[in-house]
């Protein structure tokens, strides 16, 4: 999801979640006031996941770490420059894809797969909605499918007004997009394509806003800070929250979030305190920003993942639906 823009925290985010901010603890890792003049973390990718990075870049850098930029290419653009080695770390709302692999490997870049949190993939509709409180995974594929005609409430659902229905989601260079298509409609990037598209999820909250009949999706922290102008929308009779992602009931839309670290860039001082620092205080930092984050041993093991140089990814190249957080964990790692 993409402003195609490279940002020096603190930014425009910030400001949403200032005062969530300021709960955030600094615990832990200690950073080095003595910073490597010149050095620079260089992210991208993932508007999804920018906003638990960005924060984690905030408090590095005002505990003496090293400047760290934080882009907003989408998960797709994200690997097109990570795999180029424009960028140190990649921030993914989704597993690296089989030509993400490819590419990465034409280029010599091996990569640490860091899952940093769970999100809960959200459906959101205008506060003047009163009839589509609940749907159900059948009735999105319905509206989303490829080919899809569906272009009025009323045919979605018996009962539902005779209100034109405008369709507000993710580019196709989101890992949001991605993780919808596959986990609604059975297949990654099989969608229909009559909706209002953008890389800015900030875009996607302005138009169902101010429109009656939208429906859209993003990623639950964007909900979070927009629940004053727009409602979501349960899926299968339950509701987006850390309770239900935490305790497997919100299927199929929670799903794991990453951090990709080129493991040469991993090497020099500065990513590695960057990335220390970030998965000690991830716990609280996830939860600043209204995702959902692991019990405190699961970092520990993505943190010894990272200590221990461990390449690779859990997913072959695919997209998968339904993982634990200890699946992550657990699965062979595979390059």
């Amino acid at each position: 999801m993409v402003f195609n823009k490279v940002k020096l925290v603190p930014s425009r985010f910030t400001v949403l979640f200032s005062a969530a901010a300021a709960t955030v603890a600094v615990a832990g890792l200690s950073v080095s006031a003595v910073n490597s003049q010149g050095s620079v973390v260089r992210i991208d990718g993932s508007s999804t996941v920018y906003p638990v990075t960005e924060k984690a870049a905030e408090g590095f850098q005002k505990a003496g770490g090293a400047k760290v930029t934080v882009g907003i290419s989408g998960t797709g653009g994200g690997f097109k420059k990570f795999c180029n080695g424009e960028t140190d770390i990649s921030n993914a709302s989704r597993p690296i894809l089989r030509k993400e692999m490819d590419a990465c490997r034409a280029k010599g870049i091996s990569y640490i797969e860091l899952p940093i949190a769970y999100d809960a993939l959200t459906v959101v509709v205008n506060k003047g909605n009163t009839w589509a409180q609940n749907m159900t995974a059948a009735e999105l594929k319905k509206i989303w499918e490829p080919n899809s005609k569906i272009s009025n409430w009323r045919d979605v659902r018996s009962g539902f007004p005779n209100l034109p229905l405008k369709l507000y989601g993710p580019g196709a260079d989101s890992g949001t997009f991605d993780y919808f298509t596959e986990a609604i409609n059975g297949k990654s990037k099989a969608s229909r394509k009559d909706f209002t598209a953008s890389e800015d999820d900030n875009v996607l909250v302005q138009g169902v806003a101010r429109d009656k009949g939208a429906l859209g999706y993003f990623g639950y922290a964007y909900y979070e800070a927009n629940k004053g102008r727009i409602s979501s929308v349960r899926v299968n009779n339950v509701a987006p929250s850390r309770q239900t992602v935490e305790s497997g009931a919100y299927t199929p839309l929670s799903r794991p979030i990453f951090l990709y670290v080129n493991a040469n860039a991993a090497k020099r001082p500065e990513v590695k305190r960057f990335i220390e620092y970030y998965l000690k205080n991830a716990r609280n930092i996830v939860s600043s920003v209204k995702y959902v984050p692991f019990p405190q041993p699961a970092y520990n093991g993505i943190l010894a993942r990272f200590n221990g140089a461990k390449t690779g990814t859990i997913f072959g190249g695919e997209e998968a639906v339904g993982l634990k957080i200890q699946d992550l964990l657990t699965r062979e790692l595979k390059n």
